[in-house]
C-alpha cells in the first residue's frame, strides 16, 4: 500500500471536521514549499486558500491574542502607535 493510499484510508475513518483541518494543513504545507520568502501580497493570497474560521469562539480567541501580546518596543523609544 502506498503512502497516499494509507492517507486516504485514514481520512475515510475520521470525522469531517478532522478532514477539514487536515486539508487546511496540507494547503499550508504546499504554500510553505512553494516559497520560503513571503511578501505581504503573497501572505494575503495564501490566506484566501487556507479557509475560513469555523466555530463560535472567534471573539474569545482574538481576546486571548490581545491579552497575551507584549507592548511594541522601538529603538527610538517613541511608539508611533501612541
Amino acid at each position: 500500500m502506498t503512502v497516499k493510499e494509507k492517507l486516504l484510508q485514514e481520512l475515510s475513518s475520521v470525522p469531517d471536521s478532522l478532514v477539514t483541518e487536515t486539508l487546511d494543513f496540507l494547503r499550508f504545507l504546499k504554500t510553505k514549499e512553494r516559497s520560503n520568502i513571503s511578501t505581504g501580497a503573497s501572505l494575503l493570497a495564501d490566506l484566501k486558500n487556507i479557509g475560513t474560521w469555523e466555530g463560535a469562539d472567534l471573539e474569545e480567541c482574538l481576546q486571548d491574542v490581545g491579552d497575551t501580546r507584549l507592548p511594541a518596543q522601538f529603538k527610538s523609544q517613541v511608539n508611533p502607535f501612541d
